[in-house]
């Protein structure tokens, strides 16, 4: 049951990644991110 409500929250974490990796690398500077930080920055690391 746990992974059934999980499965949301994947999915929009993998819309969200797919979005950010089509830009390119002005679009995320412009953003405030690198490419190298997309994981953290979905997986909420980056503030913390």
């Amino acid at each position: 049951m746990k992974n059934a409500l999980n499965l949301p929250r994947w999915l929009r974490r993998r819309h969200d990644r797919r979005i950010l990796m089509a830009m390119d690398d002005r679009m995320l500077a412009d953003v405030g991110i690198s490419r190298s930080q997309i994981d953290l920055y979905l997986s909420g690391a980056r503030g913390r």
